[in-house]
């Protein structure tokens, strides 16, 4: 881990060396275009405390929001200290690492492909063709790539999806400054001062992919600046009214097992 700590501190002004070390990530399967790791860290339910629900988190799909990768290093700090088994959380820092070291940054993998337009989706091909030619006009920073789950990012995400059974989906982007939401009823109405928008969704988004058509809740959160972190209060204010709307969310029956990172593929 030691390398990829040292790659993540000199690309990102708030992750020193130290702090990263100290979160104790994992190396996965994953692998990015360019073969850097998909790094990712795990918190398991607790002895006698069935968790209400599996919660995985990530951030940097847009290897260019840089802020959307650092803030999920402080809120893994947070869990590192107060972990308490109240839920099980499987966490990504940087689901695009290729996009996210290059400099500038890079919205798109080392193909050039957006992620988030890769995900599966009911004739994938003629609905993200249309979508990425008639509505942004072949935007480069758009293209949904030749087929759905054709890169080993957005396809390592969907194994994770299959594999952990998620009740939530967290994904932080940046910089809309709202809270988005797809999926089943009812969404947070605010995050500390981001308030609730519903975006839509696009063809090949995670939000149609996992949200639409598996019904899994996504909350997507847009963080107002993609170089800039937001202040420590506000950073604090996310996670806590994040964690404050999944408590209300997921009741207290317990969730069925799920894989973890150490098991065999996963």
């Amino acid at each position: 881990m030691r390398l990829s700590c040292e790659r993540f501190a000199a690309r990102l002004a708030s992750v020193s060396l130290d702090e990263c070390l100290g979160i104790g990530l994992q190396a996965t399967d994953g692998r990015s275009v360019a073969g850097l790791p998909i790094v990712a860290r795990e918190y398991p339910p607790v002895e006698a405390r069935p968790p209400r629900g599996r919660v995985l988190l990530f951030g940097g799909i847009h290897g260019d929001e840089l802020s959307s990768v650092s803030i999920v290093f402080k809120w893994m700090g947070i869990l590192n200290r107060f972990h308490s088994g109240l839920f099980h959380w499987r966490i990504v820092p940087a689901l695009n690492p290729d996009g996210l070291l290059q400099r500038p940054g890079s919205r798109m993998n080392a193909n050039g492909v957006d992620l988030n337009r890769n995900f599966p989706c009911p004739d994938w091909l003629a609905a993200t063709r249309d979508y990425w030619e008639r509505r942004t006009g072949k935007n480069p920073r758009r293209y949904p790539g030749p087929a759905a789950l054709s890169e080993p990012e957005s396809r390592w995400l969907a194994e994770q999806i299959e594999r952990f059974q998620p009740d939530v989906i967290v994904s932080v982007h940046a910089p809309h400054s709202v809270v988005d939401f797809d999926g089943p009823p009812h969404p947070p109405r605010k995050l500390g001062s981001l308030e609730l928008k519903l975006l839509g969704t696009y063809p090949g988004s995670l939000g149609r992919y996992a949200g639409f058509f598996q019904e899994i809740p996504v909350v997507t959160i847009e963080l107002e600046s993609a170089t800039s972190m937001p202040s420590l209060r506000e950073q604090k204010r996310i996670w806590i009214d994040l964690v404050r709307w999944l408590k209300e969310r997921l009741p207290e029956a317990p969730s069925s097992p799920a894989q973890t990172l150490a098991a065999p593929g996963g």
